[in-house]
Formats: C-alpha cells, sequence, structure tokens
C-alpha cells in the first residue's frame, strides 16, 4: 500500500511530524497533524488517474490465484503475452500492440536495461518479494518521475520496499513451493527495522525444474506422445535492500541485484525433429541508489543512480559434436535528477533530466563494440482544481551512437509532447472521464543497428502517436457491495517501424518501412460483496480488443493483416470465495487465435485457447507466528495449446507452497 518511489506530492505516502504537507495530486487540502502516516487509495488512483492506471496488490495476487509475475501481468488488460513454454522458456510483455521493445519494467522506482534486444524477461522477477505490481499506459498522475520513466508508451512497476516502522523486531519469511515435472523453489526472506529511520532487507529464491513435461504431437494422420526434452531450469538471484530516513524530509534508498540463470533452451516442436541441444547462462548484476527531499520550501529532488552488468552466454550443439554460440556483455551507467516544485496549491511543476551510458561487446567476429549515450529531459506542468486534474509534459531525446571497431549508428534527436486530463462527472459520485494523448519514439537497440547480416546503422527511430479516451467509476464503500469499473477505448499509430526483410535465404536487414495502426477497447470489472460475518465474494475480470493491423503499403496483399502474435480478443477473470474453512479461487484467462507472421501464411495460424486453473489457500497462526499454505491446479481441463507456435505448453500441473513467517 505502501509507496516509496512515488511518495512525492502526487501520489503519495509521507509519515511526518507536526507541520504542513501540501501534495499537487491534493493541493487543495492541508493535513496538519503531530504524527501520522497519509496514505492514497490504490484504487481510488486507477478511477482519477488521467491515463490508465492498473495496479494490482498483494492480497489481489491471491484472490485471483496469481502464481507469478508473468501471470500477475497476463491478467492486465491490454497486455501481450510472449511465453515459450514451462518455467525455464523466455516470458516477454507487449501492451496495446507496441511491442515487448516499447514496454519499461521498473524495479523499485529505476527502469531496468536490456540494450542489446531491448526485451525484458519478466519471469526472472520473484513475485513472492512484491508489495503490487502496476501497469501505466501513457503518462501517469504522478508527475516526480525520471525522464526516463516518461520515455515508453506503456511502464510496468514492480515495487518493493517499504517505509521503516517503530517495529524493530527481525522478521523472517520462508517458503517451499513444489509442482509437477520436477519444480522446486525454496525463497527466503530477512527483513528489520534497526530504528524508526533505517530498515534493511535480505531476499533469496532458487528454482529448479525438469519441465520434461507430456504433449501430443500430430503430423497428418500420424499422433504420438511425445515429452518435452531440453527444457530444464536451474536459477536464483538474491538482493539487499535498505530505506533510511535521513531526517525528517530526507530518504535515502537501495539495492544490490544477482541473478544467475543456466538453461537448456527447448526447441520448437516438430515430427522426426523433436529435439534441441541449446543452451543458455544469464547473468546480471546491478546496483542501485535513490535519494529523495520533498516538501522542502515547496521544492522536492529526487536523485537515482544505477550500474548495471549483464551477460547472455548462449551455446548450440550441431551434429559433429562441436559447439557454436556467442557470449554477450552489455553495461549501463545511469543517473538522474528531478525537481518538483509546487509554488501555489493547484500547480506543480517538474524539470527531470537523465544521462546513461550503454555499450555492448560480444565474441562475435563482426563486433564493432558499439556505445550509445542517452540524455533525456522533461518539462511538466500539472494543475488540479476541484473535479479536475490536467498534465502537460514535452520530452527532449538525444541519442548519440558510435562504434570502438567501426561506423556507428545515426544520431537521434526529437521532441515528444503529452498531455492528459481528466474530469470528475458528479461531485458527489466517483464517475470520470479521462481523455490523454502522447507521442514517443523508440531508438533501434543494439541488435537492429549492429547484428551481423540483420542489423542496419542508417535505421530511424520509430515515431509513435497515442491516443486514449475512457471512463471509470467506483461504486460508494458504505454498503456490503461494491463495484469499480474502467473503459477505455485508443487509437495508436506507429510511423517508420523496423522490420527484418530477407536479402536472400541467409542474410536479413532491418529497414524502415512499417506502419502501423492500432485500435482498441480496454474493459475492466471488479466486485466485492460480503455476505455474511467471516465470508467475502471477490471478482475481478478484463477484456480487451486489439486491431492491430499493418498499415504499411496499401498495394501489398498483406495489407491491414493483423500483426504477428496480436490477438484481436483477449482476457481473464477470477472468482475468490474467502471463508473460515478453506478459502477457493478460480480463474481463467482466455486469447483469440493469432498469427506468426504479418504475412499470414497458410499453416501460420496459432489456435485460440483458454487455460483455467483452481487455488485454495488458508491463513493459520502457529503459536505467535503465522503460516500459510496454497495448492494450485493449473490447466485444470488438460488442454494442450500454444503462445508461440510449435511451442507447447504444459498440461494440467499442480503447485503446493507452505509460507512461514514470524
Amino acid at each position: 500500500m505502501k509507496e516509496i518511489i512515488t511518495m512525492a506530492l502526487s501520489c503519495a505516502v509521507t509519515a511526518v511530524p507536526a507541520q504542513t504537507v501540501r501534495h499537487d495530486s491534493v493541493a487543495d487540502k492541508v493535513h496538519q497533524v503531530r504524527e501520522i502516516v497519509v496514505t492514497e487509495n490504490r484504487k481510488q488512483r486507477e478511477i482519477s488517474s488521467t491515463s490508465p492506471l492498473h495496479v494490482i496488490g498483494q492480497g489481489e495476487l491471491l484472490h485471483q490465484g496469481i502464481a507469478d509475475v508473468v501471470d500477475a501481468l497476463h491478467r492486465l488488460p491490454g497486455v501481450t503475452l510472449r511465453d515459450y513454454g514451462g518455467a525455464g522458456g523466455l516470458k516477454t510483455i507487449s501492451v496495446r500492440g507496441f511491442g515487448a521493445q516499447h514496454t519499461g519494467v521498473s524495479y523499485d522506482g529505476i527502469l531496468l536495461s536490456e540494450c542489446r534486444s531491448g526485451e525484458i524477461d519478466v519471469s526472472r522477477y520473484s513475485l513472492n518479494n512484491l508489495e503490487h505490481i502496476s501497469l501505466v499506459v501513457g503518462d501517469n498522475d504522478d508527475i516526480f518521475i525520471s525522464a526516463k520513466t516518461a520515455s515508453v508508451p506503456a511502464m510496468v512497476h514492480l515495487q518493493t520496499q517499504r517505509l521503516p516502522t517503530a517495529d524493530t523486531k527481525p522478521h523472517l519469511t520462508t517458503q517451499v513451493r513444489i509442482g509437477s515435472f520436477g519444480y522446486t523453489s525454496p525463497f527466503v526472506k530477512y527483513e528489520q527495522n534497526f530504528s524508526g529511520r533505517f530498515s534493511f532487507s535480505a531476499v533469496g529464491e532458487y528454482v529448479y525444474a525438469e519441465n520434461d513435461y507430456p504433449f501430443t504431437l500430430r503430423n497428418v494422420s500420424i499422433t504420438t506422445e511425445e515429452r518435452r526434452k531440453n527444457s530444464r531450469m536451474n536459477s536464483g538471484y538474491g538482493e539487499l535492500n535498505f530505506v533510511w530516513k535521513t531526517n525528517r524530509a530526507g530518504q535515502l534508498s537501495g539495492k544490490v541485484y544477482y541473478y544467475d540463470n543456466d538453461r537448456q533452451l527447448p526447441g520448437q516442436v516438430r515430427y522426426y525433429a523433436n529435439s534441441s541441444n541449446e543452451i543458455l547462462r544469464e547473468r546480471n548484476a546491478f546496483g542501485q541508489l535513490q535519494y529523495l527531499v520533498h516538501n522542502h520550501r515547496n521544492l522536492s529532488l529526487k536523485w537515482n543512480a544505477k550500474f548495471n552488468w549483464a551477460q547472455s552466454d548462449y551455446r548450440s550443439g550441431v551434429n559433429s559434436g562441436a559447439l557454436k554460440g556467442a557470449c554477450y556483455w552489455q553495461r549501463e551507467a545511469y543517473t538522474s535528477a528531478a525537481l518538483l516544485w509546487a509554488p501555489v496549491g493547484n500547480w506543480a511543476f517538474d524539470y527531470s533530466a537523465d544521462y546513461s551510458f550503454n555499450n555492448l561487446t560480444s565474441t562475435l567476429f563482426s563486433d564493432t563494440r558499439p556505445y550509445r549515450h542517452t540524455v533525456l529531459q522533461t518539462a511538466t506542468a500539472k494543475y488540479t482544481h476541484r473535479r479536475l486534474t490536467a498534465i502537460a509534459r514535452l520530452l527532449h531525446s538525444l541519442y548519440l551512437n558510435e562504434a570502438k571497431d567501426g561506423d556507428g549508428a545515426r544520431n537521434m534527436r526529437r521532441l515528444s509532447p503529452s498531455i492528459s486530463v481528466s474530469y470528475r462527472l458528479l461531485a458527489d459520485d466517483d464517475l470520470y472521464v479521462r481523455a490523454s494523448y502522447k507521442n514517443i519514439f523508440r531508438a533501434p537497440t543494439f541488435n537492429e543497428n549492429y547484428f551481423f547480416h540483420y542489423g542496419s546503422t542508417d535505421l530511424y527511430p520509430e515515431n509513435t502517436d497515442q491516443f486514449n479516451l475512457g471512463l471509470t467509476w467506483r461504486s460508494r464503500q458504505k454498503s456490503a457491495f461494491t463495484t469499480q469499473a474502467t473503459l477505455d477505448a485508443y487509437m495508436n499509430h506507429v510511423k517508420d517501424k523496423i522490420v527484418a526483410v530477407p536479402y536472400n535465404m541467409f542474410i536479413w536487414h532491418c529497414i524502415n518501412v512499417g506502419k502501423v495502426r492500432a485500435i482498441g477497447l480496454d474493459a475492466t470489472l471488479n466486485t466485492a460483496w460480503r455476505p455474511g460475518p467471516r465470508h467475502l465474494l471477490l471478482m475481478a475480470s478484463n477484456y480487451s480488443y486489439q486491431q492491430v493491423r499493418n498499415r504499411t503499403n496499401p498495394q501489398s496483399p498483406y495489407y491491414n493483416n493483423q500483426i504477428a502474435y496480436t490477438p484481436e480478443h483477449s482476457g481473464s477473470a477470477s472468482l475468490a470465495w474467502e471463508n473460515p474453512w478453506m478459502n477457493l479461487s478460480l480463474h481463467a484467462t482466455a486469447v483469440s487465435y493469432r498469427w506468426t507472421n504479418n504475412e499470414h501464411y497458410d499453416e501460420s495460424k496459432v489456435d485460440a485457447y483458454a487455460d483455467f486453473g483452481i487455488t485454495a489457500y488458508r491463513h493459520f497462526r502457529f503459536g505467535k507466528h503465522r503460516v500459510e499454505w496454497r495448492a494450485d491446479v493449473k490447466n485444470l481441463f488438460n488442454r494442450q495449446y500454444e503462445i508461440v507456435k510449435l511451442y507447447p505448453m504444459p498440461r494440467r500441473n499442480y503447485q503446493l507452497s507452505i509460507k512461514y513467517q514470524f
């Protein structure tokens, strides 16, 4: 519930002694108290936000039967998932047809980096350590953010850190999760407030799975039962966190993170060719700091710094027994500063400036050792008056590209405006209308610029325009039955889309030829009903319609085709019953058919699917300590389906976890 990273002035959590605190999101209110924690309800923020905002907290994660970060993101409207199967498969997301490279992911307020491919593998981050997950499409009401955060069309926030409290006892959380196909995952977290001003936590998790799940292989009239091969997962991560309240207005927080994954890559499933001996070793380490001083003479300052290092070591076996592959190393040094000024009650202004340095090296003989300097700046104004909230932002982006052993890509510079408005239609009811526009562009990744026989240094950035118009509503909280609903219609345009076209069978080149138009609808409905004491029914649902079409060449036979791997219809629903005996959650996700390419060739269609699951969970006390047990049945009806063509997903499988907290 309490958000350290987004706490200053807009949608914030503050703990202050007797003084006047002014927030730009509640500028017409003044709080004068001895000492109190002022927390804005997350659900209220979702309703009043000028752009689409969706938040899943710890309670909802359990009620909706969500087992991991990937599953959580799959339950959000407008999100398209690519999953290559099982616990060891790569998992990336895109939002509203923009593609994975357009979707940013932040971890405790600072963006994760992937300069080589631009795609963040969200499966490596643990659900057990998260306070909440949120998705912002466009610009959020919180204007006190880094310029880099404002530079993407959609942003996923993973939040872990908490405020120090007066409780100075050590707390330990342990969990063991076991499941089908050799899945084992122990988790441990130690946290302690050494005083009311300093807190520390240490977290570790290990995941092992054979992933040798069965599947049916069909080839015309021949059907065989097979098992997934070369799909072992062997990964672990650890992190150290601290939060130090240096004084009444200042706070310093930091994180050290390390991830190591040595996994086998399952190949495509084909008749007579169901084998793969590819191996990928991924390692990632980063350290980050954030210093925040807020509401000092109507000024707030936020400073971020981060260094990131990542290695990807790929090996592929060949028939001769020899190995071939490549190893890549990427590094990022990043810093940012944001200054927020709230001169009067209704106005707030923010200026943010970011600098980052990225480079990439590899063992490829064609490696040119590229590097990039990035400078981003934003100027933002926010006006709040009674029922109206309006935000305007201008982003300046500068990318300077060079290479030590060859030609660097072209430099890029752009101004990108955005504006968003929210208006409360009824003074006594939570009914809002919102509208937003955002222009943004994406610089080519290092793969797109430099990869041998694939990249091109002449690429222009992809330029996007996104429009959104929505309605939000929440019922009054006084009754036993409460409802919250959102409805957003949108249209997106992408120009100079980067696509790879074949020069011959072995050589492809990236060029700017693509235009894409997306027209869609996102809807959510959440209800809670308390039929009696100690009984609670919770329903959460969402639906998305995405018409994401190729608009490049009207003379082409592929004009107006749906973009690859983007379903027109998708949605999810969950129904939870909390009671004195055993809590239950029934949940489902459904996706319509998709195509594996933009040309819609024969045999490139991926069938629709619906995946059902059931979760049972219970909390009880063991002395003074808390114990939680949970059982999950996934793919309840044992259906075989694919998210990515020729990568079958597991059929019915089970997981059991026990968590102990003291």
